[in-house]
């Protein structure tokens, strides 16, 4: 059997699986040389960018960020303790895969409401053997879920109903392995994108992946969190890219292209009018039927050149 390569363990909204090879030609020479020691995220969500990246560059040290507990606590526990993660993830799969499609729904239902009456007893502040089951059960209801969403209602409680599966891959034990040693490099931190001011350096190469500003009026990519992001939130990362700009620190920065579905909004040139931007094709629903899927553009800053492929890769 292949070993996989290091890659998300969740199906995440605004994942970056497509987007990779257009940022990472876009990554500058000095990263690609091994030149740039730590790597920051500070909106870390499915982990796409970052497990490509850390297992590309050679990177001494990682800071990955994310606001979402639920996530700090299962890159806490698929790197300290993967091999429990396995056991309890073997028991959910082997009892629902035993079950016919009725009962899987019952025990769907029972994972779900136990994930959410405990989830404000789940102490974050130090490491709990809780914690193992917790991540467990993340992972079970996002791979078994209705179509692997992520969301939550105003009570922060998962509230998404169950899918339906043949045999969903709830044990993917070869990429939790492969994901456990990448991750030992690196500092998970749960906390406001801002927070990580304190890694931004000359040594510190960062990609931003904030929640996109929607680029309809049905288009939603804050769903998995409590808090949504708005303009007001999108200008104050702006200024804290800017921020890390003064300390030195290679940036990176992807977000939604306004010109999609308006030419003339130019709220992201405005934004970050003082460095570069290019935009790149992706493949996105910008409207809730299947008529508004298609290519669309989206939009990348950095504060280093960018040109031709093969000519901007600063010094």
């Amino acid at each position: 059997m292949k070993v996989p390569s290091p890659g998300p363990f969740l199906k995440w909204a605004g994942g970056k699986r497509q987007l990779l090879p257009a940022l990472a030609e876009r990554v500058p020479r000095k990263v690609r040389d091994g030149r740039i020691p730590v790597y920051v995220e500070p909106f870390v969500g499915g982990g796409a960018v970052y497990f490509h990246f850390n297992s590309r560059f050679r990177f001494r040290e990682c800071h990955i960020f994310d606001v979402n507990e639920e996530l700090f606590l299962a890159y806490t526990v698929i790197r300290d303790r993967v091999d429990e993660l396995i056991e309890v993830l073997r028991g959910f799969a082997g009892e629902y895969l035993s079950r016919d499609e009725a009962g899987r729904r019952e025990y769907y239902r029972e994972v779900r409401d136990t994930f959410n009456s405990r989830r404000k007893a789940i102490g974050r502040a130090q490491f709990h053997p809780c914690w193992v089951e917790r991540a467990a059960q993340l992972i079970f209801l996002n791979r078994t879920c209705y179509n692997g969403l992520f969301r939550v209602n105003s009570r922060g409680e998962f509230n998404v109903p169950s899918g339906r599966y043949r045999n969903p891959l709830i044990v993917n034990e070869p990429l939790l392995r492969q994901d456990s040693l990448l991750l030992r490099n690196t500092v998970v931190h749960l906390g406001d994108f801002a927070q990580s001011l304190p890694f931004m350096s000359e040594e510190t190469f960062a990609y931003f992946d904030p929640p996109y500003r929607p680029i309809s009026r049905t288009a939603r990519f804050t769903a998995y969190s409590q808090d949504g992001f708005s303009d007001a939130e999108q200008e104050r990362l702006a200024r804290f890219f800017a921020a890390c700009n003064t300390k030195g620190a290679l940036l990176m920065l992807s977000n939604s292209d306004p010109r999609n579905t308006d030419p003339g909004d130019d709220f992201f040139d405005q934004l970050y009018s003082g460095f570069s931007i290019t935009r790149v094709s992706a493949r996105r629903a910008i409207n809730s039927d299947g008529a508004g899927r298609g290519r669309i553009s989206e939009v990348v800053v950095t504060n280093y050149p960018i040109g031709r492929p093969g000519t901007y890769l600063p010094e």
